[in-house]
This record gives C-alpha cells, structure tokens and sequence, in this order.
C-alpha cells in the first residue's frame, strides 16, 4: 500500500463564505465586461494585479497587463465588438497554504460579436481562466488572471437589436 501525504494546503479548506465571495468575484467579471463597465473590472483586481490576455486576434501571443490602469486599457479592446457575452460554465477554487490566497480554474465560453456588412458573425473563444486570488481589505481579488485560449470558432448569427 502507498502512503500518501496531504500537502498543507490541500489539508486547507476555503470557506464556505470564501467560496460564496470567490464565485461571485469570476461572475462579476464577465458581467462587469459584457456591461462594458471596464473600470469595475479593474477594480476587481489588486492594485499589482496581473492580467495575461491575448495580444491580438488569434490568441497565439500573449500580453502581460500589470496594474488596474493597465488592465482597463486592455480591456478597452472589448468596446470596438458589437456584443459579448461571457459564460462561465466551469468553476474550481482551491485553498492555498496561507488564508489570504486562493487559485482558481475558470471554465467560460466568450462570444464576441462583430457587426459585418452582409452578415453579423460571432468568434467563440473557449477558454480557462488560471486565477490566483489574494484576500485584499476590500475582499477578495484577482492577483493574477491568465486566459488559456483552447480554441476559436466563427459563425454566423443575427442581432435581435
């Protein structure tokens, strides 16, 4: 038989108030950016925080956003698309060793709607967010939010306004 030992931070439970606050941290996210509420956004995010996002269409490379000024200026990219609409279809929060952090596996699913000239059509992303979040005075944060893009598809649809 295998002994195995439990690191302490898997011996480590988040609350089930810490699980209530980090949920509804990742669904404002994609709410606050659907609104196009760029500066809430930010605000999720600890003054140093980080986001890793796409550079540009496609995904392959990747910027690394530092600070909330600079996390609301890439985000800014979202406002040129007609609609978006992000769901989050997965969610794993997982203690850390110390109280104040926690890491986080996002499942979403992000349409990103572009109105064209004959047809309007929407590029899904299907992605995971790598989260690691830090409990700030104002509650928790992202202290870092990375976008693993899995894959791209396009297709057509219509806007019903």
């Amino acid at each position: 038989m295998t002994s195995h030992l439990v690191s302490p931070a898997a011996a480590r439970q988040l609350t089930e108030a810490d699980l209530r606050e980090l949920s509804d941290l990742v669904h404002r996210y994609a709410a606050e950016v659907d609104d196009r509420h760029l500066a809430e956004v930010a605000a999720l995010f600890c003054a140093d925080g980080v986001l890793v996002a796409p550079a540009g269409p496609g995904g392959s490379a990747l910027a690394e956003h530092v600070g909330r000024q600079s996390v609301e200026s890439a985000l800014t990219a979202v406002s040129a698309l007609t609609a978006t609409f992000h769901a989050v279809v997965g969610v794993v929060l997982v203690a850390s060793a110390t109280d104040d952090e926690a890491t986080g596996r996002i499942a979403c699913i992000a349409h990103h709607v572009v109105r064209g000239a004959e047809h309007d059509y929407d590029e899904v992303w299907h992605l995971v967010y790598r989260d690691c979040y830090r409990r700030t005075p104002s509650g928790w944060r992202f202290a870092r939010r990375a976008i693993e893009l899995g894959f791209v598809e396009s297709r057509r649809v219509r806007l019903t306004s």
